[in-house]
């Protein structure tokens, strides 16, 4: 009994031995929060008070020091995620992840980011203050990497720390950049349609550029002083880190809201990640004060406020990526023609560390216009050597000023001076302030080619023809200043003519832009819990329209009772994707087979790339409401010629049986959260055993795809919607009451798996919920947790 009893509490102390242990070793993972931490290369202490959500509010006696501390808690909060993010542009996630990483290190690695990078810090003006605070942030960044602890990730993966550079700020805005633009995604498609069915399919597609607009209306008036398709989705889909989609942002003016002064709204869509994309940091200095969200490894933040303004983005969605043709030499592969003369290509050799493996070699061939796709994307659906020319990698760099100037403008002029200053990505700037100016921007350096082009498809390289011929003057760019509706937004749809012309882009359909007007324009009394509110609205325009044309080729009385079920959801929709809502699910798939026994017969496996782009988000609603169209005949049967009567009965028989399998017979038991989930992954949540330590979710949510609360999935086979995107943040500042202002991000502040902001404001974003921005200092100062940051004497 005695060594029974022994033995028991041996077992007993070796169990609490193992207990206290792993919580020390997660206690040492978590970030430093309170306490003094010694820093070197600042001139006086700087002290941080953590608020409730793990917000750091950086107090400093000069930007420098304030820029050191920033780099020194964002990196112990998000260094994994820096990481990450840095080794992208310079294609260097196969060294962490293995050989599944090889092609899209070959991609991105084959941008010339890198090459521009180097240009851009060659030709740097060191005595900037953009320059100086980068550099001070990066130390910060440095001196944790030094002396902070390393995040659990590194040490499951056996990854060595490195120190960072000015030019992995430079890589990671030029990742930014790429995953911004559309073009690689749509251009390959539609151009193996017009070269292998012809231009009266293409037509029928493209026509739907010019349909269906709510347009973002051009207005200046005065400031108010007061004083490749399938393989680019594949490289795309497999990042470890969120891709930038999309977003919405209004600003309303004094006379559109309750307490007669600006109310500023903006939520960035990107991809779901954790942990989340943006790091937000409040610093305060006698000259400067700025509440931001920042981009891992940018030191100035994209969104923003103190009391005199707010400023946020949305992408312009323009095309700044063409892509040509090149006609090789026919006695020498390495030099291609260009109008009457052969010029040799450029030769970039390439070396790519593998985990596990030899190191992968490449060469890429550069002609005028860029780098050649050939041998960067394999397959491509033409042996032809295609060139990519991408205003990012063309034009000079001034990204890092543009960050700077917008996150430290006294006015809006010069705001506006910094925005005019940005090559690409193009980026809708919103903008408002205390003095109830209110605009908007469309950045970016625009231009025109030398003749009428379409350039979705690829262009002539030789000929010289299809040369850009001209970059616009900024004040030609779209803009609103101040207009008379006294609003202004974005919801990356199409800007109103310049040059008596719509400017070319890749615009997304008008739903979420068509409901911000709808329920702005007729309102003038706004507050900050109504536009909260819109923030979280889910009712789709064009969907009821789409169902309603539909319904038209539907002979309803020849359906069984249960079909007739389904359609009397539909008919009584309003297009709401709430959570118990039946008809978005009768929709999502109706509209997905009747995609399919419209365009996959002549588009074969491309009808899956095609079927998620934003291009069919606006061919939807004119194919609905075509009567005549080339699309309708399946290809495949040669003994007939379909209808779209058929297709569209013979897509909802089939969209019916589909959901009876799915989801039982009971029509009303079809509701919209049994199919939709949101789950916010870690890279390393690949893994079945750390999925649930790392990743947050799965959650049922609601929304849907272009609607307000964007919820963004791909609409396929499965019958399930799995949102893999969507608001990344959610901002309302209110110059009223502007030391209350809200936010909310969709899981925490910080990276670190053991921190008790890994995932705290997680539900409260599922529910619909904001916390603070605090400005206020008196406030900021009853945090329970204050970390100081002791110069070196």
């Amino acid at each position: 009994m005695k060594v029974f009893k022994k033995g028991l509490l041996f077992l007993i102390g070796f169990v609490l031995l193992i207990v206290t242990a792993l919580w020390y070793y997660t206690v040492s993972l978590q970030p430093q929060y309170s306490g003094e931490i010694s820093i070197e290369n600042t001139i006086e202490d700087v002290t941080i008070h953590y608020d409730t959500i793990g917000v750091p509010h950086i107090n400093a006696q000069n930007q420098k020091d304030a820029y050191v501390a920033l780099g020194y808690v964002h990196a112990q909060d998000r260094l994994w995620q820096m990481e990450l993010i840095r080794r992208i542009a310079a294609g260097r996630l196969s060294e962490m992840f293995g050989k599944e990483l090889i092609a899209t290190d070959k991609l991105f690695s084959g941008l010339g980011i890198e090459e521009r990078s180097a240009i851009t810090i060659q030709n740097s003006d060191t005595n900037a203050a953009s320059y100086k605070m980068a550099m001070a942030y990066l130390d910060g960044i440095n001196q944790y990497i030094e002396n902070g602890k390393t995040p659990l990730e590194f040490t499951l993966l056996g990854l060595e720390k490195e120190k960072y550079a000015l030019k992995d700020i430079y890589n990671v805005f030029g990742y930014m950049a790429f995953s911004f633009a559309v073009a690689h995604k749509t251009d390959p498609l539609l151009n193996e349609i017009k070269e292998k069915l012809g231009t009266a399919y293409l037509n029928e597609l493209t026509a739907t550029e010019h349909q269906n607009l709510t347009l973002i209306k051009n207005e200046k008036n005065p400031e108010i002083t007061a004083a490749f398709s399938k393989a680019m989705h594949h490289l795309m889909d497999v990042l470890p880190i969120s891709p930038f989609i999309g977003s919405n942002s209004w600003v309303l003016g004094a006379d559109k809201t309750k307490n007669g002064k600006v109310i500023f709204a903006n939520d960035p869509h990107i991809g779901y990640s954790q942990p989340s994309v943006w790091y937000q940091a409040h610093i305060k200095t006698p000259d400067y004060e700025m509440y931001g969200f920042h981009l891992a490894l940018i030191p100035f933040p994209l969104l923003g406020h103190n009391k005199e303004y707010a400023y946020g983005i949305t992408m312009l969605e323009n095309d700044d990526i063409d892509f040509y043709v090149e006609e090789n030499n026919p006695i020498n592969e390495n030099e291609y023609r260009f109008k009457e003369e052969y010029f040799a290509y450029s030769f970039v050799e390439k070396h790519l560390k593998v985990k596990g493996e030899k190191d992968s070699i490449y060469t890429i061939k550069v002609s005028k216009h860029g780098p050649l796709m050939n041998g960067i994307i394999e397959p491509l659906a033409t042996k032809k050597p295609i060139a990519m020319q991408w205003i990012y990698t063309k034009l000079e760099n001034q990204i890092l000023d543009v960050a700077y100037t917008m996150s430290h403008a006294k006015s809006l002029s010069a705001f506006k001076e910094g925005a005019s200053r940005l090559h690409a990505p193009g980026l809708n700037m919103m903008y408002g302030d205390a003095k109830n100016n209110i605009a908007w921007l469309a950045s970016g350096k625009l231009y025109t080619h030398e003749r009428p082009l379409y350039t979705k498809t690829f262009l002539e390289g030789a000929s010289g023809k299809d040369e850009i011929a001209e970059y616009l003057d900024f004040e030609e760019n779209p803009q609103a200043i101040n207009p008379k509706s006294n609003y202004v937004y974005s919801a990356n749809n199409q800007p109103d003519s310049i040059r008596k012309m719509r400017y070319p882009g890749y615009y997304l359909s008008e739903d979420r832009a068509k409901r911000i007007v709808d329920l702005v324009a007729p309102k003038n009394d706004w507050t900050v819990p109504e536009v909260a509110e819109m923030l979280l609205d889910v009712t789709s325009p064009s969907a009821p329209e789409v169902i309603e044309d539909l319904l038209k080729m539907l002979e309803v009385s020849l359906l069984s009772p249960s079909e007739k079920t389904a359609v009397y959801y539909l008919e009584n929709w309003k297009g709401n994707f709430d959570k118990k809502e039946v008809a978005p699910v009768v929709y999502n798939r109706w509209i997905y087979e009747f995609q399919k026994n419209t365009f996959a017969d002549e588009m074969g496996k491309g009808f899956y790339q095609f079927v998620n782009t934003p291009l069919v988000e606006k061919v939807l609603p004119v194919q609905a409401k075509r009567q005549k169209s080339v699309w309708w005949d399946n290809i495949l049967t040669k003994d007939k010629v379909e209808t779209k009567q058929e297709i569209v009965r013979n897509s909802f028989k089939k969209a019916f049986v589909f959901l009876e399998n799915q989801l039982g017979a009971n029509v009303a038991d079809w509701k919209w959260e049994r199919v939709i989930s949101v789950e916010h992954k870690h890279p390393l949540g690949e893994s079945a055993i750390l999925r649930k330590y790392f990743n947050v979710g799965p959650f049922v949510t609601s929304g849907g795809d272009q609607v307000i609360n964007n919820q963004i999935y791909n609409i396929d086979s499965t019958g399930y919607y799995k949102v893999s995107a969507g608001p990344s943040a959610r901002r309302i500042v209110d110059f009223s009451d502007v030391d209350n202002s809200l936010a909310i991000i969709p899981t925490g502040q910080s990276g670190r798996v053991f921190s008790p902001h890994y995932k705290d404001q997680a539900q409260k974003y599922l529910n619909g919920e904001f916390v603070p921005m605090k400005l206020n200092q008196a406030a900021i100062l009853k945090s329970k947790n204050t970390l100081v940051l002791k110069a070196k004497k």
